[in-house]
């Protein structure tokens, strides 16, 4: 049996701009996985199983008349999407194919089945394409799993910055810029996947950071699901609209994520805090100006809340629900400030960094 496992993800900034080109964010992958084991199969007919996801709920839409499901919040599109992708590669490389048995658990969700938000239709990408290229023999490396895992990704979710996926691939903290997305679909109508993955990638840049002493990150959930998928489709459609408006939210958007990156390359958590501060600021005129609800009442209780202990807070992800994150010193009080929270229904969330070792 082979078994490989890929970490969650928490944005830390930049979000909703990432999805342009140019336009860094800085996430970080925490200890939460997504496992995947793979077992040859002897009898012909492999099994996909997920004890999560088999109780899994379908979201749908009417359209017209019609009643379309929404399959970007089905785990199995993009386990299935994963499967597609990375056994192409394989043929492409003259490797016979095999039947398994894929088994997949994940850590991702709460013990009510709920989505913490930290990116499991990625997580599941990678490890499924990380167990694949192993099984099949083909030497493990980064680029080759970031690339095959945003393609399989981005084929069911048709937006979105792949940035979820780069972190569970690269782990710990990381500034991230997305990849033309138009350019790829050319590439990919016109070349075989093998000549896609392996050309560079416009505008793609991954950079790992390394955090300041002292520096902690604190993790508040809302108990309130979000579907990103949804919230990037409704800002995507207010884009000609707001034209203005959207280019001068990329542009600070751009000069806040860059500030934050040049405080973690000086080893500065003042600077990183004051433009977590301001990056709210953004998101919060962002919301205003799309009529969408990024910081719902839940995280604003949460994120004043750990402002008044000193620490530096905002939304993580598209909101609307999921997490908070907070950057503190030595000096806050992390176990007052999450007794509060819990006083208020946010619900503390015991994660950590998560590195991984570069193949």
């Amino acid at each position: 049996m082979i078994t490989e496992k890929a970490p969650g993800k928490l944005y830390v900034a930049g979000e909703y701009a990432v999805l342009e080109q140019d336009c860094p964010a800085i996430l970080v992958a925490v200890d939460q996985f997504v496992r995947v084991s793979i077992t040859e199969n002897q009898t012909g007919t492999g099994l996909i199983h997920s004890k999560q996801y088999s109780q899994d709920s379908i979201h749908w839409v009417r359209q017209g008349s019609k009643m379309v499901i929404d399959n970007r919040d089905n785990p199995f599109e993009y386990i299935l999407s994963a499967i597609s992708y990375t056994e192409q590669y394989c043929i492409e490389q003259n490797i016979p194919m095999n039947v398994y048995d894929l088994h997949v658990n994940s850590d991702l969700d709460s013990a009510d089945g709920k989505k913490y938000g930290l990116g499991s239709s990625a997580a599941v990408t990678v490890a499924v394409v990380k167990a694949i290229l192993r099984f099949y023999g083909v030497e493990l490396d980064n680029e080759l799993i970031y690339k095959l895992s945003a393609i399989s990704h981005y084929s069911v979710q048709g937006n979105g910055s792949a940035g979820d996926i780069a972190a569970s691939v690269y782990g710990g903290w990381l500034a991230y810029q997305t990849f033309d997305k138009n350019w790829l679909k050319h590439e990919l109508k016109y070349k075989s996947l093998s000549e896609v993955v392996n050309e560079a990638w416009p505008g793609l840049k991954v950079q790992l950071l390394t955090p300041p002493e002292g520096m902690k990150l604190l993790i508040g959930w809302s108990q309130q699901p979000a579907s990103t998928s949804r919230l990037v489709d409704e800002t995507n459609a207010n884009k000609k609209l707001l034209n203005n408006e959207y280019q001068k939210f990329l542009i600070n958007s751009r000069e806040c994520v860059l500030k934050m990156i040049a405080g973690f390359e000086k080893n500065d958590i003042a600077t990183i805090q004051k433009q977590i501060r301001i990056n709210r600021s953004l998101l919060q005129h962002f919301a205003k100006i799309n009529q969408i609800a990024i910081e719902i009442p839940r995280l604003s209780k949460l994120i004043n809340i750990a402002e008044n202990f000193g620490g530096a807070a905002k939304t993580s992800g598209a909101g609307n629900g999921d997490c908070g994150i907070v950057i503190m010193d030595d000096h806050t009080d992390a176990n007052a400030l999450e007794k509060e929270w819990k006083n208020n229904g946010i619900l503390p969330l015991n994660f950590h960094v998560h590195q991984i070792t570069f193949y």
